[in-house]
Formats: structure tokens, C-alpha cells, sequence
């Protein structure tokens, strides 16, 4: 797992997104979620693993229903500090957009292979058992398991980041000075 194709898709004069280099994992395995309004808006997913945030880009966003299936585009490692970044990525820059820290806690891997991770998370907002499974490519799917959280929010009720505590506006408002 390399930062290299990280860095070479960023121009670090122009963006304040962190500078790729792989650090140690810590004991207690850390997950964010991002929401990303760029050309497209989606969220990003993100799961520490082996000194890198493994990504993925999910159009529609995690669900609670564990009936439903999101598609999740796997993209390229991130650094580890960019579980912390909220702000603008200029436009014309890679991903040019606002970002907003939506959800971030600690994580239990509970299986790994070339076609699947299963963990538990323990964030503000995503809890429980949920499967990231591979379906082609870098195509997969985020699926929420049946259990004691199942159902449990609509994640589009909540609009504020867990950061800052403001909307995309107002981080947009914010970050573009």
C-alpha cells in the first residue's frame, strides 16, 4: 500500500489536505467519514488499515437498512491524518470541493480477505456490524448487518459536522477566505 498515487494527484501549494506518508497503525483502529460535495456529491469512507486510510467513495452514502447495498468506489489510499481534514479542496485541484468531517470513531476488524473486510464500528453516528465486499474491481458494496443497530437513523438528518458543528454552507463560507 503506497501514498504515491496520493501525492502525485495533489498540488500541495494549492491545497491544505495533508501530504501523504505512511505512519504505524495505533492499537485502536480509527474510521472516518467524509462528506465530499465535489462533482459529484458522495461521501468518503475511510478505514485505517496497515498505516494507510484505505477509501472508498459511496454516491448515495451508508445506510442503517441492512436490506440495502451501497455502491463503493475504491480510490486511493490517504494518508492517516486526513481522518482529521475538513475544509475546501480548491477548485480545479483533484476532488475540488467542499469537505465536511461527518463521522469518525474506532474500529474492530473482525475478517479481511482480498474480497471483503467485516468490522465493527463504534462512531458517533455509524455503529454495529457492517461488510465492505468486493463485487468487481474497485467496485464494492457497503452493506450494514443485522443487528441491534439495524434501521437504527436516516443518516441525512444530520447536516452539521461532528468538527466544527457546521453545514457544508458554512464551511464553504469559512474555508474560502
Amino acid at each position: 500500500m503506497s501514498l504515491k498515487k496520493y501525492n502525485q494527484k495533489r498540488n500541495f501549494n494549492k491545497t491544505k489536505e495533508p501530504k501523504g506518508k505512511k505512519e504505524e497503525s495505533s492499537k485502536r483502529l480509527k474510521f472516518c467519514v467524509q462528506h465530499h460535495l465535489a462533482s459529484h456529491d458522495h461521501y468518503d469512507f475511510r478505514l485505517e488499515f496497515k498505516g494507510v486510510m484505505k477509501s472508498w467513495a459511496i454516491p448515495k452514502g451508508p445506510s442503517y437498512n441492512h436490506k440495502d447495498k451501497r455502491l463503493a468506489v475504491q480510490v486511493e489510499d490517504h494518508p492517516l491524518s486526513y481522518r482529521n481534514f475538513e475544509g475546501i479542496i480548491p477548485e480545479g485541484e483533484y476532488g475540488g470541493g467542499t469537505v465536511m468531517l461527518w463521522d469518525r470513531g474506532t474500529y474492530k476488524l473482525l475478517e479481511v480477505n482480498k474480497d471483503s473486510f467485516k468490522f465493527t464500528l463504534y462512531g458517533k453516528r455509524l455503529k454495529g456490524n457492517w461488510v465492505l465486499v468486493n463485487i468487481k474491481d474497485n467496485n464494492w458494496l457497503l452493506i450494514k448487518e443485522e443487528d441491534k443497530y439495524a434501521n437504527f437513523i436516516d443518516i441525512k438528518k444530520y447536516t452539521k459536522s461532528i468538527k466544527s458543528n457546521l453545514t457544508m454552507k458554512e464551511i464553504k463560507t469559512k474555508f474560502s477566505k
